[in-house]
């Protein structure tokens, strides 16, 4: 039997939401905030039919090769806006693709970038970050310790800390894509979006309640911070192994995104490493698509019969990155 997502019995899926409301999280009016400092400035995201009642949103085009310029383009316009942003510039921690679009909006803006990601950052992103011109510092195995240092080197420094995604600005600037989503596609019902630290979700999550869509948040099962926040019913740390983790491995999420997950029309699901794998390269073998392992994660969750479409319903699945080395696909 096909496992639909957010139903009980195989202990992958996000269970009983929790019935309480998390103030203080970001509002529509952020995301047309930030639609309009982002206007003409980063790329329009294209949607094709992937098969019948499912499509997807090409969102790895996007500049940097992730949905994460809208953040930093939103959050660094609005800094420079507002008269504060310091001569040191931005500082930011990152599994890669925020530090690549940090470093791009830094850059365009004519500010410094400097970026911390772990030692086992993909090679490929940080050949990129090098090449937006950033200050790269490898330090420590995981995203936590990096963020750890990028606070220490902020308060040495007096440089502006960005975060990878828990700043409003940040999630608001994503949830632009789903404004386009909706401007291309009015008749989806349902958007499915992979999260890691949550920014992508929050933002989408805030729009897509404006516009009466349905949110599928799909995690990897070993990285499932979300997962366990609604479950527990506030942002608690989780353990993090996962094909996916360069992208997808935040110890918690933040309070938007729990926030969105806890009030929104939204369906926390989980998929196993091997269905990512698998997803990745059916998208490679089937549409030539090359995708990172975090991106892959939203697809797999149709693939596998994660999240299952009802009769009728149009869904959009979100196609977030390609910052990924391809030799590994084969067909």
């Amino acid at each position: 039997m096909a496992r639909r997502g957010g139903e009980g019995g195989d202990g992958r899926t996000g269970g009983g939401r929790a019935d309480r409301r998390v103030g203080g999280v970001i509002g529509y009016e952020d995301v047309k905030g930030a639609a309009g400092r982002v206007a003409g400035r980063v790329r329009t995201v294209a949607v094709a039919p992937a098969r019948p009642g499912v499509w997807f949103a090409l969102e790895f085009l996007q500049h940097t090769g992730t949905f994460k310029a809208r953040g930093a383009l939103n959050f660094t316009a609005a800094q420079l806006e507002a008269g504060e942003m310091p001569a040191a510039g931005v500082a930011i921690a990152s599994g890669g693709n925020a530090g690549l679009a940090c470093a791009w909006a830094a850059r365009a803006a004519g500010v410094p970038a400097t970026v911390f990601v772990p030692e086992t950052a993909p090679p490929v992103k940080v050949r990129k970050l090098r090449g937006f011109q950033a200050d790269v510092r490898l330090v420590g195995q995981e995203y936590a310790q990096a963020a750890d240092e990028a606070r220490r080197w902020s308060a040495r420094s007096g440089a502006l800390l960005s975060h990878a995604y828990a700043h409003p600005l940040i999630a608001a600037g994503a949830g632009t894509l789903m404004e386009e989503i909706h401007a291309a596609l009015p008749q989806v019902d349902t958007v499915v979006v992979a999260v890691g630290g949550g920014g992508l979700f929050a933002g989408v999550a805030a729009s897509a309640a404006e516009h009466g869509v349905r949110v599928v948040a799909v995690e990897p099962e070993g990285c499932r911070a979300l997962n366990a926040a609604v479950r527990a019913g506030e942002v608690v740390d989780v353990p993090v192994a996962s094909v996916a983790a360069d992208s997808l491995g935040a110890r918690r999420v933040s309070e938007d995104a729990l926030g969105w997950a806890l009030r929104g029309d939204v369906r926390p699901v989980l998929v196993s490493d091997e269905e990512i794998v698998a997803a990745r390269r059916r998208l490679w073998a089937e549409h030539r698509i090359a995708v990172e392992h975090g991106a892959a994660a939203a697809s797999a969750a149709i693939d596998a019969g994660v999240y299952v479409p009802a009769e009728g319903e149009t869904v959009c699945v979100v196609l977030c990155g390609a910052n990924t080395d391809p030799s590994d696909l084969t067909g």
